[in-house]
């Protein structure tokens, strides 16, 4: 085994991020590590839910960061990627126009993936290894333009589903009814036949939240949904701006984190989770670990 660098482009609805990380063949426990996280905010969401496009400003900005990116990836050497856009290239008309472009002008192929398959990247964390595999977990990964989610039980995938339930939906009341009905109604059909859950979560919103969050387990990287309501409760007596001081938030971050503490509890009302865990993974990791296993696990 050979040391190489893997990269991740996700383009999704809030931001678009580069992920790198490195094989370390030598190592016992963590084989892939990461060497480079960037995130620029562009919030093509915000585009794509209200005038159902990508509007020209941003369709420039995209090129230019995806530009910045394949030349990262050339001073650090990776050897292979994948880019994968979401929810709001899914709904933009113009998405394939984009994308095009894009390719044209600097050869990066990006994928514009279904929910599904989105649900199905992020399973390839093998986040079943980090779990007791007598217990039932419901994987939640809240996005700007959906959310995916995924149930493992006793250490097998049982059920997965994207709903178009985001942030950035939700900061501009484009979410629908009947969506949220749905998401409701499988959840807690879904809990009903495996109790006791706990939430996995997944995404920036919820890192952050775990770090501000006062009652925690360091040592399983947990919280309670109790804590959680807490936290939000007071994030929420704030405007966007104040929290932005009051919390450390980044700008765009301070906007989206109470919709996205919303969605989880809301999905931890209808599952009647108690607890929240809270590793570092996602997308882009799940991207890099399908590389990996292509190339490494024959």
């Amino acid at each position: 085994m050979r040391r190489v660098n893997y990269a991740a482009i996700d383009i999704g609805s809030n931001a678009v991020r580069l992920l790198i990380k490195r094989v370390n063949p030598d190592a016992k426990d963590e084989v892939l590590t990461k060497q480079m996280l960037v995130r620029v905010p562009l919030r093509l969401g915000q585009d794509s839910f209200t005038i159902g496009e990508i509007s020209p400003r941003n369709a420039k900005n995209l090129l230019r960061v995806i530009r910045s990116f394949r030349q990262l990836m050339k001073v650090f050497e990776v050897v292979d990627y994948r880019a994968c856009a979401t929810s709001a290239m899914r709904d933009a008309r113009n998405s394939k126009e984009i994308t095009w472009n894009i390719f044209k002008k600097t050869g990066i192929q990006i994928d514009v993936i279904s929910g599904q398959e989105e649900a199905r990247i992020v399973y390839d964390n093998h986040i079943e290894k980090m779990l007791n595999r007598d217990k039932n977990y419901i994987y939640v990964d809240v996005g700007g333009g959906s959310t995916e989610v995924i149930l493992i039980s006793r250490g097998r995938l049982k059920y997965s589903k994207s709903y178009n339930v985001g942030t950035v939906r939700m900061l501009n009341k484009f979410v629908r009814p009947e969506d949220l009905e749905m998401m409701h109604h499988e959840i807690s059909n879904a809990a009903s036949l495996y109790p006791e859950l706990m939430i996995i979560g997944s995404g920036g919103n919820i890192n952050k939240l775990y770090q501000l969050v006062s009652e925690k387990d360091t040592t399983t990287s947990t919280f309670t949904v109790d804590a959680l309501r807490g936290l939000n409760e007071q994030m929420k007596m704030y405007s966007a701006e104040e929290r932005r001081k009051v919390f450390r938030l980044k700008p765009d971050r301070s906007e989206v984190i109470v919709p996205a503490a919303d969605i989880f509890l809301d999905i931890a009302a209808h599952c009647g989770a108690e607890r929240i865990m809270v590793p570092t993974i996602g997308l882009a990791d799940g991207i890099i670990e399908s590389l990996y296993a292509r190339d490494f696990d024959k």
